[in-house]
This record gives C-alpha cells, sequence and structure tokens, in this order.
C-alpha cells in the first residue's frame, strides 16, 4: 500500500477546521485513514420514490414537492417559520425552529427536491428534520444512496460526508491490494480499494452491503492469518514428550466432600494430556458463574507439581487471589502442596524471604496478582500458568509470565462464556475447553425485574431473608453523588440501607476507593456471617463466595451490560439455599432496554446471555477487550459474519499449508503490515 497521504491529519481536508477536527477526535479520527474505517452505521436511500402520505407510516419521505404557503407559529422573537409544502399525495409542513431565513430559500411556487421525517403533529403531517436542494439544479445530495455516519457534538452527516469524499478521490485511489487474487475471486471479495469506496458510496443498498463484507472478509482473514503466526510459533517451542504422575491429583479428588461433575473430570483429562505432548499447552477453560472451573485448574496443577515442576495462577484482583489462595490452602496443604500468595501489598520485608523460597524451588503453587509479572519475581522451573479472568490480563502481561519458565503449560479461564464466533477470532490458535455443568445441589436462582419506584416490595423480600438469617448483597452502578447526580450510588444507598431501611442488621460498604485492607477486612466480615448486608459496586462481580448470601440486588441494572449482570447474579447461588436476584431499573426505561433485561429474567445459560450481549454491545465491550486495544472491529460483525469467520480461518489454514514458510513470506508481511498501518491497530 501507498499509504503516505492517509496518515495525514483531516486537518489537510476541507472544511475541517480545528473544532470539527476535536470533535472528529473524540469518535478516535485523526488521521485520513481513521475516516476509511468509519463505516457509515446506516444509509439514506435517495433513490427509491417515498411520498409524504407513504413517509407518515415511518419510512423517510423522498419525493419532488412544490411550496405553497408560509405561515408563522408563535410570536415575536420567539416566531418559527412553517412553510407548507405538497407532492401529488398530501401537503405537509416543514417546522424550520432557528432557521426562519429559510423562507428566502424557500419561497412559494419553489419546486424541491425533499427528505424528511414526517409524522402527525397538531392535526397535520409535519417535520422539523429535513433536507431540500433546488428541483431544477443538478442533483447533489438526492438520486443515490447517502451514508448515514455515527456522529458527535459539533459534527454533521454534511461535514463527514464531504471529507470522506475527498479521501475517497485522493489517495484511497493508491491504496494497493494484498490479498492473492484467486482467493478474492473464490471469496467473491473485491480489492480493498474498491470495497473502501462502495461501502462510502455505494450505487444500492446491495451494493454497500457487498462492501462490507468485503472488508469484513479481509478484516477476519489477516486476524486468523496473526492466529497462524502465533500457533507457529507456539509450534517451534518444543520438549520432550512425556509422562506424568495422577497420584497426587486422585488424592485430591478423593478428599472432596463431593464427586466432580462429568464436564470436570473430561477437562481434567484433556489438560492432563496436552501436558504430556511435546508442545506446550494453550488451553482457554471457559464456564458459567460457580460451574467449578477453579478447582480443575488447582487439581490440574498438582501434575506439574508432582513431577517437580512450580505452578502460577494468577487473578486480576487482591480479593479474588486471597480466596482462590484461601480454597488452595484447604485443598492441597493437607497433600504436602507448599502454597503462597504474592500480591501487591505483601510487603517489603515479608516479600524477601517469600520471592527467595519461589527461586529456591521451596514453593510449589504461587497465587498472585500483577505482583507475579515484576522482574524479582523468578522461578526455579515454572511448568504451568493459569490465568483466571484471562480477559483482564493484557498480551505484554500474560507473555511476561509464561517467559518465567522454560515452555510452560498455558491455561487461560474464563466466566464470562464466549461465543464461537469471538472464540475463533480470538482463540483460535488455541484448544477450548467448556464446564457446562453445575455442581449437584445447587438451585437455579430466582431472577425478577423491578422498577425503581417498586422498590419497597424487593426491601420487604430481601427483609425476610435476613430475618433467616440469610445475606444480600445490594450493588450500585456509581460509587457517590459526584459521579451522576441522576442515579443511584453505592455511598448515599449504604447510609439509607443501613440507618434507615434495614437499621436491625449490619452493613458494609465495599468499593475501588475503599482501601485494600479495609475492603478485605469488611470482605471477611460479610463471610463469617458478622455482616449482612454488603452494599458494593461492581468490585464485587468476581471473587466473592458467600454460600449464606441468598439475594443480589442490583439498582439501574439497566445501567450493566448483561454479562456483569450474569456475574453480579452468580455471586449468590453458591450454596443448598435458594437464592433471588432482584434486577432494579429506572421507572422510564425504554423498551429495547427492558427487553435486555429480561434476557436474564428468561435464562441462565451464560453462553445464551453470552450470545445476546454480542448482538448488542459487540466484541470489544462485551470481554473487555475495547479498553485494552486488542480488538478493533470494523467492518466483520461477529454476531452475524460467522460464515465469513469460517472462510477466513480455512482460508488462512489454506495458505499457510500450501506455502510453509507463509508467515515469512512477502504477502503475508504485506498484509499484516498494510492492515495494520491502515488501521493503526497492533495486536
Amino acid at each position: 500500500m501507498i499509504l503516505a497521504e492517509l496518515d495525514q491529519s483531516v486537518r489537510e481536508l476541507k472544511g475541517v477546521g480545528p473544532a470539527a477536527a476535536r470533535s472528529l477526535a473524540r469518535l478516535g479520527i485523526s488521521a485520513q485513514r481513521d475516516l476509511l474505517l468509519h463505516l457509515p452505521r446506516a444509509y439514506e436511500d435517495r433513490v427509491t420514490r417515498v411520498s409524504i402520505a407513504e413517509s407518515l407510516s415511518g419510512r423517510t419521505c423522498n419525493t419532488v414537492a412544490e411550496v405553497v404557503a408560509h405561515d408563522y407559529i408563535g410570536r415575536g422573537a420567539q416566531q418559527t417559520l412553517k412553510v407548507y409544502v405538497r407532492d401529488e399525495s398530501a401537503t405537509a409542513a416543514l417546522a424550520c425552529f432557528g432557521r426562519n431565513f429559510l423562507g428566502s430559500r424557500l419561497p412559494p411556487g419553489l419546486k424541491i427536491r425533499l427528505a424528511a421525517q414526517f409524522s402527525y403533529r397538531y392535526g397535520e403531517p409535519q417535520a422539523s428534520a429535513f433536507e431540500f436542494e433546488a428541483a431544477d439544479a443538478p442533483p447533489r445530495h438526492f438520486g443515490r444512496i447517502l451514508a448515514v455516519y455515527p456522529l458527535t457534538d459539533g459534527l454533521s452527516q454534511a461535514l463527514l460526508r464531504s471529507a470522506v469524499d475527498q479521501v475517497l478521490r485522493g489517495p484511497v485511489r493508491h491504496i494497493e491490494d494484498v490479498v492473492p487474487p484467486e482467493l478474492r475471486r473464490q471469496r467473491q471479495s473485491a480489492p480493498i480499494g474498491a470495497s473502501l469506496r462502495r461501502v462510502h458510496q455505494p450505487e444500492s443498498l446491495a451494493d454497500a452491503e457487498s462492501a462490507r463484507r468485503s472488508l469484513a472478509y479481509e478484516e477476519l482473514l489477516v486476524l486468523q492469518l496473526r492466529l497462524r503466526e502465533r500457533l507457529l510459533m507456539r509450534s517451534r517451542a518444543v520438549r520432550p514428550s512425556r509422562t506424568l504422575p495422577l497420584a497426587l491429583q486422585q488424592r485430591a479428588a478423593d478428599a472432596l466432600p463431593f464427586d466432580l461433575t462429568a464436564d470436570q473430570r473430561t477437562v481434567l483429562s484433556e489438560i492432563h494430556n496436552d501436558m504430556q505432548h511435546d508442545r506446550p499447552m494453550a488451553r482457554l477453560l471457559q464456564g458459567d458463574v460457580g460451574c467449578g472451573k477453579t478447582l480443575v485448574a488447582l487439581l490440574s496443577a498438582l501434575t506439574p507439581i508432582e513431577a517437580g515442576g512450580q505452578a502460577v495462577l494468577m487473578a486480576p484482583t487482591e480479593l479474588l487471589a486471597r480466596q482462590h489462595a484461601e480454597n488452595a490452602v484447604r485443598l492441597l496443604e493437607p497433600l504436602g502442596v507448599r502454597v503462597v500468595l504474592l500480591t501487591g501489598s505483601v510487603n517489603v520485608r515479608a516479600r524477601r524471604p517469600l520471592l527467595n523460597a519461589l527461586a529456591g524451588g521451596e514453593i510449589d503453587l504461587v497465587i498472585g496478582t500483577h505482583a507475579v509479572f515484576s522482574e524479582s519475581t523468578r522461578f526455579h522451573d515454572l511448568r504451568y500458568v493459569i490465568v483466571d479472568e484471562q480477559h483482564r490480563f493484557g498480551v505484554v502481561q500474560r507473555a511476561a509470565v509464561l517467559q518465567k519458565g522454560s515452555n510452560p503449560d498455558l491455561l487461560l479461564m474464563t466466566a464470562t462464556p464466549i461465543p464461537r464466533t469471538l472464540a475463533l477470532t480470538l482463540f483460535g490458535d488455541m484448544e477450548t475447553s467448556t464446564i457446562r455443568t453445575m455442581p449437584p445441589g445447587r438451585k437455579p436462582v430466582h431472577t425478577h425485574l423491578a422498577r425503581l419506584s417498586n422498590e419497597d416490595k424487593v426491601y420487604a423480600r430481601v427483609r425476610r431473608e435476613l430475618a433467616a438469617g440469610r445475606q444480600a448483597y445490594f450493588v450500585y452502578p456509581l460509587i457517590d453523588p459526584n459521579d451522576r447526580s441522576e442515579l443511584r450510588n453505592a455511598e448515599t444507598m449504604f447510609e439509607r440501607l443501613r440507618d434507615d431501611v434495614f437499621s436491625a442488621f449490619e452493613a458494609a460498604l465495599v468499593h475501588s476507593r475503599v482501601p485494600e485492607e479495609e475492603k478485605l477486612r469488611r470482605m471477611k466480615a460479610f463471610q463469617t456471617g458478622t455482616v449482612q448486608l454488603l452494599v458494593a459496586t461492581s468490585v464485587i462481580e468476581v471473587g466473592v463466595d458467600v454460600p449464606n448470601a441468598t439475594c443480589m440486588v442490583v439498582e439501574h441494572a439497566e445501567r450493566f451490560g448483561l454479562a456483569a449482570l450474569h456475574q453480579l447474579r452468580g455471586r449468590v447461588g453458591r450454596g443448598k439455599l435458594q437464592s433471588y436476584a432482584f434486577l432494579v431499573y429506572a421507572d422510564d426505561l425504554s423498551e429495547e432496554a427492558k427487553q435486555r433485561l429480561r434476557v436474564l429474567h428468561k435464562t441462565s445459560d451464560g453462553f445464551a446471555i453470552a450470545e445476546q450481549d454480542l448482538q448488542i454491545r459487540g466484541p470489544g465491550d462485551l470481554v473487555g477487550l475495547r479498553q485494552s486495544g486488542f480488538l478493533r472491529l470494523h467492518a466483520a460483525d461477529l454476531s452475524r459474519d460467522q460464515e465469513l469467520l469460517i472462510a477466513a480461518r480455512d482460508d488462512a489454514a489454506a495458505l499457510r499449508s500450501a506455502d510453509p514458510e507463509l508467515l515469512s513470506h512477502p504477502l503475508l508481511t504485506r498484509v499484516l503490515s498494510a492492515h495494520e498501518r491502515l488501521e493503526g491497530l497492533a495486536l
């Protein structure tokens, strides 16, 4: 690709001044290439004729009309011009709020091309959003398909269309195609330059979708080629195959007060087989909240430990790491396994002997947070790396831990089930294990939806549970009233719940601004039952296991994603007691938002919820990748492009098979570097 011009600032484009550039920057658009990748969210058909009368059913009017009269509403400075127009089907009014100057541009008798959103107001068809141009002049924005872009304050569709048009008439012409022509013909995929022009300025709606699919295919092909590159690098890490012992794992399983589920046994077998291969394991373990993934991880660590190696389990928060450590000590120390907790709060005096013991091989299993990444943390013989809630760690962080061993096995775990299309995109170079069955004896959590105005009924139900000796969580989207005053917040509601609603019970407050030691103390009090009511933010989404807690109340539930709500719901129902989740939403909630909450009401299947969440929010928000910059898909839509994804995966594999040196081949180098430069993307 010849992309130097595309690297130029949008300020070089006509009509883009300092204010517009700042607005574009809020959309992530600074260079001209960013404009090309700011794809339309919809299209407006200015080709198909839609009369005024036909548009009253919800369609956008696209007609030729005559201006027939002027009128005004209001008085004095508040007067607003109304321009009456007529086509063959009806007469309607254009309300010109703040635009009385249009009177001179729309004189009676003028024929215009008109696009407008008409609806009945005050007994007549009216529109305040409209575009027009003189019918006797050459059409500029009519007679074609117009792109409709995502906007922000300070931007208009006209400005974005003009800016994109300038780039399409200039540097985009120089974009060199990088995918092999025979592959494009096979997949009916157009060259990237042509696809970019057609997606922004299509001849028809079908043409726009065809262009988007071409761009999506190339985007997914590049991602799959990257996965192949990672797979090849992993395959070069060869080690002697081996037979690993299972005696310690079997002793631990026999000591459990319950039987492992069939899924847990299957996953343990898959991990054990992988560990014996001559190449390091790379496996993703996914399962619903409370399915027993952590137990499987701890049991699987006993195999390399019994063989003389070391293992590490990384957790994203100190709260979760401490809980894992407590569980590991109870389960493993009776077997002679030496377990330590390594977090940022371990002071220097205690840390030094701990690190010395780890480097000397006196510790078998380390459970820790980001402190494990530090340069001072060295292992004697690290053979197994487990990463819990893997999406909360960056690729570089995971690599830093892997480098502390000699080709160690890797297990990534997630309690947010990942839809198949997303798993193929992000983890196509890894094997996948899934735990679907829940431990025996657990009852499904009963989920209820309630308006904020019906909170008293929710509080009454929670009060009955507390009076019976149970415990409850209350979760809020904000910490304090300074964040956003119209929403309820944890600090204000804590005082109300403690002093008024539930004054007969002990309450505690937990959020990210509470000092770590104090947070742990309050959590411990809740776990031991000293505190009956825990008020919090989503900080408790992971890492809290209190079987006696039977109520989860999430207020302003509409502010949370489906996956987050499902995780929060998973904090209850951890024992044999019947548990309840109350999702409390604002009274003025839209029907679409209610529909999202109904998904939680209808199902407790985390995999089904994840699929819905993918469709609603997209892959970046779903698994926390947008914030880390790991995944930015522009054209591909993983909720509907599964067929394209599978095709791209097959093609990447075929290219690799046809040319074993492909990953050092100029073709792949050009594909990856061109795509990366075009996107400004670093996977």
